[in-house]
């Protein structure tokens, strides 16, 4: 592993002042991590976009949107195009995240329209991906997993690491309710995840696209996942949200991914 991926989705929980906040502490207490070791990045509410990328240090901390339209400009009453998302300091779109599936009712296609129109305006799109509580108990995971990525990314030419992250996040370990996944059934996930990727885009461009876990992880087990030989990063919830424990956090997987010899 050569570079190890994480951050965090605020949701709709802190609004404007509290993310500056935010991202003012947490580029503070992280200054001194070496950026070539760590790809750290938020991805707050649309409103406190521009004023997070005016507080925070671009070479510190990116930034993304939680979600984005499907076309550069046109008659979407409330949508986010991929411009608007540059020009407020985005450079990640978060697509097809659970919450916009299961409760705002998005499908596979319109998530593949969004993953192509933010490639194609140069973000980086980070496609969540996940299974059901029932559809996990049905055995029917890898197959979820499997459609996800294909319907997801149909027609996409083969991206480099900087177009596209995916991020698995089981809808059953997501929120306040949530449950964690074991890090076994996490690296199980990723190598199907991995082996569709490889599939798709050929070894070459499919082995290097960075996978990313996210679902109820915290300090107590960040530390085990992110030694899974196919987990390169963490997607994380509230643990990240108070600034000095997401600093901890951070620190926690640097030192077991980068031994000290090898940060200086």
């Amino acid at each position: 592993m050569e570079k190890v991926y994480l951050g965090t989705n605020t949701k709709m929980y802190k609004g404007l002042a509290d993310t500056v906040s935010y991202v003012e502490e947490l580029c503070r207490l992280t200054a001194d991590l070496p950026r070539e070791k760590l790809e750290l990045f938020v991805i707050p509410s649309f409103i406190a976009l521009d004023a997070a990328r005016k507080s925070a240090d671009q070479k510190l901390l990116r930034l993304g949107g939680q979600n984005m339209g499907w076309a550069e400009e046109g008659p979407y009453t409330g949508e986010i195009s991929p411009r608007m998302l540059l020009e407020c300091g985005a450079t990640i779109a978060e697509l097809g995240h659970s919450e916009r599936r299961h409760v705002l009712g998005e499908t596979d296609e319109m998530v593949n329209r969004k993953v192509l129109c933010a490639v194609e305006h140069g973000l980086t799109a980070l496609l969540c991906i996940g299974e059901t509580a029932e559809e996990k108990e049905k055995g029917l995971a890898d197959e979820v997993l499997q459609m996800q990525l294909k319907r997801g990314l149909y027609q996409l030419p083969p991206p480099t690491g900087e177009q596209l992250w995916v991020a698995y996040e089981p809808v059953w370990a997501i929120g306040e309710q949530g449950v964690p996944a074991t890090k076994e059934y996490a690296e199980e996930r990723h190598r199907t995840i991995r082996r569709t990727l490889v599939q798709l885009f050929g070894e070459e461009r499919g082995a290097q696209i960075p996978l990313l876990y996210g679902g109820s992880v915290n300090p107590e087990n960040a530390v085990g996942l992110i030694q899974m030989e196919h987990i390169d990063g963490l997607f994380i919830g509230r643990s990240a949200w108070d600034a000095p424990r997401f600093s901890q956090l951070i620190r926690s997987v640097l030192d077991v991914c980068f031994p000290k010899e090898t940060m200086l």
